[in-house]
Order: structure tokens, then C-alpha cells, then sequence
């Protein structure tokens, strides 16, 4: 039996910052973020749009291109939570309108949390394959103003429904994980942005690499050679250039940069969302391989800080380019607005409601779904188209 992505889809907000005005607006040169981290944009999201309202938007054309009354289970994979004790995809559930007959809940491990859903979801389809599981990973990346991580923000969200007809890729069974208990990144309840050791965690990242990998060899994983690509968790994609370099060098092999460039090309002009980078990669890759990737394997690598990693595979199957949202995704890149640096300042300065105040939130950006406000300590998500 076959279990895998039968649809995968994402959103990004309706506007970026490019960072040649980032650069410009610092006096730096503008190569520092081209050359030294690999990106060139990163998505800004809207004061009426959050964790939520994009995860609506990225599982809507799922929903609609689906059977949806045999999803029955939604798990949610953020680090940026909007409640400490409720799910943001009870929110979605209502949103899309998916059947009462379903269990909800949120996953939490920095960027890793969607991988967990992943495998968990693939275990439970297993169990029941009458039934699918719609999987969400929303994220809003944001550092503090004028330090080294604020070029590496981003927000973006990715759906992906899990079932035993996967149209995108099978998910193979083995798999290599490592976990350490470190402080490379981490956000205490009591901050909006989160503590980072930019530097450790990139070493951090490159050792979980090396010991993920070797898990999943022992595992009974595929050969590096059989794979035709590679998709790594993006913070920036130099991270996958450092982090396919050292794949390779663990596998005294030539480093092949084709082997990640197509998936690295959305990332560049979005920027970190945290949970659907990987998933975001993996889009990239499917969407930007020139080429079919029909019945070639693809390598995974995901990483959450504070340590959580895990190397896995996918088969992409015969006729996935009919079941993808191409012209959707690049429509999205395409049509954003481009923000002056005042601007993006006023959308990072968003108020933050502490004390349950009514707040009424003007409507900012099109779409399907937005955030108009706070009242009596709850949120208020509304349909507008």
C-alpha cells in the first residue's frame, strides 16, 4: 500500500520587502543578502493576515479539488501559536467548513513540527485507508529590527492532504533521526521574536545532518546516489548549499549544486517560514525541475532548533505535474506588492493586544480570509470572498 502527498499547496502574503532596499536603507552592500545568504525577497504579511488566515488560503484549493468528507483528522505544525492552549486549526476547520466528524490539533517543535505531522499522518492512513489527513504548516518569521537574523524573516504557509492515492510523491517508510537538547533558538512566552546563535545553530544543524543521515542508512534508507534531488529546511538557501556540501563530503562524493538549486528558487524570493520551509523546497523542486521527475527519489532533510532532525525520502509518482498548482504558486510571487522600508517598518510594528481590548483591524489584502479583529479575548476570522 502506497501513502503519500495526493495534493500539496502554499500561500504567501500579498507583499515583500526586497532586500536591496534593506541593504540600501543599513549601507551595506546589497551582496551581503544575495551572495551571503542567498535571498533576494521575503514576504511581509499584512496586519490583517496571520498564522491562520494562511493556512486557510494554502488548504483552500485542496479542499475545493477534493473529496474533503474523508479528511478526519487536521494537524497543525507552527512555532508562532496565536494561544497557548487552542488549536489554530480549529480555526481553519471552521474556515473551510471540513466535516465536525474530525480531530484537530497543533504541533510544536521550532521548524520540525511539520515533519512530525508528516510521519504521523502516513502512520494513521496506514491504520484507517479509507481516511485521509489534511496537514497544515504556518509560520510567521521575524526578528528583532537592526540585528543579523532580520534578512532572514519570511512567512508563508503550506497544505498538504496525506492519503494511500499519492498523486505528488509516496513517502518511503525508512527514515534517520537525531535529537539534542541545545539553545541555538528558542522564544520564551514572553517575547514576540525569538533568542537565536545564528552561527551555533548553523553548525548545530550541519551535525544533526551528519547523525540523521547515518540513522536513516542504518534504517534501511536509500544510497545517496539513488537520488535524483534534494530538499533541505531553508532558513536562508545558503544553508542548503553548506548543508549539500557536507552531504556530500560525509559520501566522498563531487558536489552536484543541481541537485538542490530548483528547490531553493521560491525560498530566495520569500524568505524563512519556518515549519513549510522544507515543504516549500519540496514544491520549489517539483514545480522548477526542468525535466520529469517521475519515479525519482527525492532526499529530506528537516531540522527544528533545540534539536529535533530528521532524514526521509520520497518516490514522486508518473503525472504529478497534473496535480500541481503551478500557475497558482507562481501567480503568488508574481503579484505581490513591493514594500518601501517605512512601510515594512509600520507592518512589523503591528500592535500586539495584550490585554483583550476590542480591536477592530481594517481590511489590508485581498483573499479569501482575514483577521478583522479582537473582542471579549477572541479572535475574529471572517470569510470575504
Amino acid at each position: 500500500m502506497m501513502i503519500g502527498i495526493e495534493k500539496i499547496s502554499f500561500y504567501i502574503p500579498e507583499q515583500y520587502l526586497d532586500l536591496a532596499v534593506l541593504a540600501d536603507r543599513k549601507n551595506i552592500d546589497r551582496a551581503k543578502f544575495s551572495k551571503g545568504i542567498g535571498q533576494e525577497k521575503i514576504a511581509i504579511p499584512a496586519h490583517d493576515e496571520d498564522i491562520v488566515t494562511m493556512a486557510a488560503e494554502a488548504a483552500h484549493p485542496i479542499i475545493e479539488s477534493c473529496d474533503y468528507e474523508s479528511i478526519d483528522t487536521i494537524l497543525f505544525a507552527t512555532e508562532t501559536a496565536i494561544d497557548q492552549s487552542k488549536s489554530a486549526g480549529i480555526y481553519v476547520h471552521r474556515l473551510l467548513g471540513l466535516p465536525s466528524q474530525c480531530r484537530n490539533v497543533e504541533l510544536k517543535q521550532a521548524c520540525y513540527g511539520a515533519t512530525a505531522a508528516l510521519q504521523m499522518a502516513c502512520g494513521y492512513v496506514a491504520r484507517k485507508p479509507n481516511k485521509k489527513v489534511l496537514i497544515i504548516a504556518s509560520d510567521i518569521s521575524r526578528y528583532d529590527i537592526d540585528t543579523p537574523g532580520e534578512a532572514t524573516q519570511g512567512a508563508g504557509a503550506v497544505a498538504m492532504l496525506i492519503s494511500t492515492n499519492p498523486k505528488i510523491m509516496e513517502i518511503n517508510s525508512a527514515s534517520g533521526c537525531y535529537s539534542e537538547d541545545i539553545m541555538d533558538f528558542w522564544r520564551p512566552n514572553y517575547r514576540k521574536t525569538p533568542f537565536v546563535d545564528g552561527k551555533y545553530s548553523a553548525l548545530r544543524y550541519l551535525h544533526s545532518l551528519a547523525h540523521a543521515w547515518k540513522d536513516y542508512q542504518n534504517n534501511g534508507g536509500r544510497d545517496f546516489f539513488d537520488f535524483t534531488q534534494f530538499c533541505y529546511h531553508l532558513p536562508f538557501t545558503r544553508m542548503a548549499e553548506k548543508a549539500h556540501k557536507h552531504l556530500c563530503s560525509l559520501n566522498q562524493t563531487p558536489l552536484n549544486m543541481d541537485q538542490i538549486l530548483p528547490g531553493m528558487m521560491y525560498n530566495r524570493q520569500i524568505g524563512n517560514c519556518y515549519n513549510a520551509s522544507l515543504y516549500l523546497s519540496l514544491i520549489s523542486t517539483l514545480e522548477n525541475y526542468e525535466g520529469d521527475l517521475s519515479d525519482k527519489a527525492i532526499g529530506m532533510f528537516s531540522y527544528g532548533s533545540g534539536a529535533v532532525a530528521e532524514f526521509f525520502a520520497g518516490v514522486v509518482q508518473k503525472g504529478y505535474k497534473n496535480h500541481l498548482y503551478i500557475k497558482r504558486h507562481q501567480g503568488l510571487i508574481k503579484n505581490r506588492k513591493s514594500l518601501g522600508y517605512d512601510e515594512y517598518l509600520a507592518c512589523w510594528n503591528t500592535p500586539e493586544i495584550q490585554d483583550g481590548s476590542e480591536y477592530v483591524i481594517e481590511k489590508n489584502r485581498n483573499g479569501k480570509y482575514r483577521l478583522s479583529g479582537l473582542k471579549d479575548h477572541k479572535r475574529q476570522y471572517e470569510s470575504v470572498a
